[in-house]
């Protein structure tokens, strides 16, 4: 697998990044036919109840949620060539960047919370070519020679990547100075997550960027990531968020996942393609009529 998913990359190399995005939209397209029609389904039921559009319009916006994995794999697979000479930063521009500026040159580590926005994977590799150190937190893959090959090329872009478990070494880092970059929109079990107002309704939520700021007492950044019209990315950093600390901790994290996730719903109804909304956010709280 690792030798075969390093000679994709060579073959994606020797083509031009339009050409591999055209093509991956058409691979987006084609395996968006063997999606199954219940998971399409609830994706559509989700995106009419959330934005408040018609059928027609939701059944749009989820399509382009899923089509743009393809994209997304094909600039994975020219990392070698996006490092070269800048080109990062021709293809992915930053609003904000100050903001993490800033906090390196005062030797403030922190949060960079995310979400599965347009190519999430290579908001990471970005924000890294620009100067930023960042921790890339990443979960094990099955296959040991696919996730040598994602550990592989996401280290190729100045990323310190980490495994979601070893929750000592984030301390660490962000202690030292480091950006860890977490995903915020994943609707974890009941036990580990809170449950707060996501477009109108009830969702479960992680914990993760509150709790760690809040130990650490580091600042969390916002992050966004978008479709530009030419075919590139644009990434929005969010001035710090900060956990106000309190003899109620349950109350701390809950207060800063809300603000959190209300920068984040401001984003989706802006860019609502861009979200990936085959993943079942309220899949929790339904299953215990909260929903």
């Amino acid at each position: 697998m690792y030798w075969f998913l390093k000679a994709l990359s060579w073959l994606a190399c020797r083509f031009s990044m339009e050409a591999c995005s055209r093509f991956g939209r058409a691979l987006g397209k084609l395996t968006w036919l063997g999606v199954p029609e219940k998971r399409k389904k609830m994706a559509r039921d989700n995106a009419m109840r959330c934005l408040g559009v018609d059928w027609e319009e939701a059944d749009r916006i989820v399509k382009a949620s899923w089509v743009q994995f393809g994209p997304m794999a094909m600039e994975v697979l020219r990392y070698p060539e996006l490092i070269k000479d800048g080109r990062m930063q021709q293809h992915v521009s930053i609003e904000g960047l100050e903001h993490l500026q800033e906090a390196a040159a005062a030797g403030q580590g922190g949060i960079i919370a995310t979400n599965h926005s347009d190519s999430w994977e290579i908001m990471g590799a970005a924000l890294a070519q620009y100067g930023v150190p960042l921790v890339g937190v990443a979960m094990k893959q099955k296959n040991s020679q696919a996730d040598r090959f994602i550990l592989e090329y996401r280290e190729m872009s100045g990323m310190h990547i980490t495994y979601k478990s070893d929750v000592r070494e984030m301390f660490k880092m962000i202690k030292d100075g480091w950006m860890i970059g977490l995903i915020m929109d994943q609707d974890p079990s009941l036990r580990d997550g809170v449950i707060l107002d996501f477009f109108g309704r009830k969702t479960n939520c992680v914990t993760g960027p509150a709790t760690l700021a809040r130990y650490q007492n580091a600042p969390i950044f916002p992050g966004q990531i978008q479709h530009r019209p030419d075919g590139g990315h644009h990434i929005t950093i969010f001035p710090p968020v900060y956990v106000e600390k309190t003899r109620d901790k349950h109350e701390d994290i809950r207060r800063t996942m809300q603000k959190l996730l209300d920068i984040l719903e401001v984003q989706i109804r802006k860019n609502p393609e861009d979200w990936f909304w085959l993943h079942d956010r309220w899949k929790s709280v339904r299953s215990q009529g909260l929903d």
